[in-house]
């Protein structure tokens, strides 16, 4: 699915219209399609005047409840997809302020239980060192050093009982280099420091395993709510359950590939040796 990003709010006011229109086209108020979809009357309202963004399954239901035809449907659901996608330019986070972008991902983390981490470039805020963290942030042509203590607050993430996470870095991630070589082997040695805590998972895959895909963007998955990908642009949210699974889906045959406990943590001392 390709989109630009004036198309992600285009799509949410197009499928509101589009909606309504199917409705009138039935000959049906919206209480009594509110009925035949077993939702109520405030939520088709809400839906058709863009008030609320409906999910893939909730549009399934009103178009069968319309009697649509599956042309229709195919057509209607591509932009629902589209409808359930955000597009967040980091301009806009320089502009707002990015220590407001720490509060947004400290509150996805408050909220969800099981977190998974693809890192196939370099390494997060939630595992990096303070000098690791500022360095990655010299390119922002705003102040950070707010940023940096919020990125470094949210690490008491890591120290939750409650929480899974699970993090996947391949060896390109784990080495590239953000700041002097010593301060890369500290920096690795804190990767294998973390992977001992007992709500973290870390895997690494080295250079040389093969894979069926290639690494392409770093993302995120919340639960099986929500799923965040990275770009050096902006960073694009899918709350499509669709979207949401197939990103569980690569997320699994990378997990797979990865090497994990003691055996990664012999790789990490082995790379960080190779920094000092």
């Amino acid at each position: 699915m390709t989109f630009s990003p004036e198309q992600l709010g285009q799509s949410k006011r197009d499928l509101a219209e589009t909606l309504k229109k199917l409705r009138k086209q039935a000959g049906l108020t919206g209480d009594r399609l509110a009925r035949r979809c077993n939702m109520s009357q405030s939520k088709i309202s809400k839906i058709e005047t863009g008030k609320m963004v409906p999910t893939l399954i909730d549009v399934e239901s009103i178009l069968q409840a319309l009697d649509a035809p599956p042309a229709l449907v195919d057509e209607v659901a591509e932009l629902t997809r589209i409808a359930n996608t955000e597009w967040n330019a980091s301009r806009s986070s320089w502009r707002r302020g990015l220590e407001k972008r720490q509060t947004e991902l400290a509150y996805l983390e408050s909220e969800a239980t099981e977190i998974q981490y693809f890192l196939p470039s370099m390494i997060t805020g939630l595992l990096a060192t303070p000098e690791y963290i500022r360095a990655s942030l010299e390119h922002a042509p705003v102040d950070a050093s707010k940023t940096v203590e919020r990125k470094l607050k949210r690490q008491e993430l890591l120290y939750d009982t409650s929480k899974s996470l699970t993090f996947i870095l391949t060896e390109q991630a784990v080495k590239w280099s953000m700041v002097p070589l010593p301060a890369m082997a500290v920096q690795i040695d804190r990767l294998a420091s973390v992977s001992l805590l007992p709500s973290v998972r870390l895997g690494v895959i080295p250079l040389g395993v093969s894979t069926l895909r290639g690494p392409l963007s770093t993302f995120t998955i919340y639960d099986a709510r929500l799923a965040t990908v990275e770009t050096l642009t902006g960073r694009i949210v899918f709350r499509n359950p669709k979207d949401i699974a197939q990103h569980q889906e690569i997320f699994s045959s990378f997990k797979e590939k990865a090497t994990f406990d003691n055996d990664a943590r012999d790789l990490l001392h082995a790379w960080a040796d190779s920094f000092r």
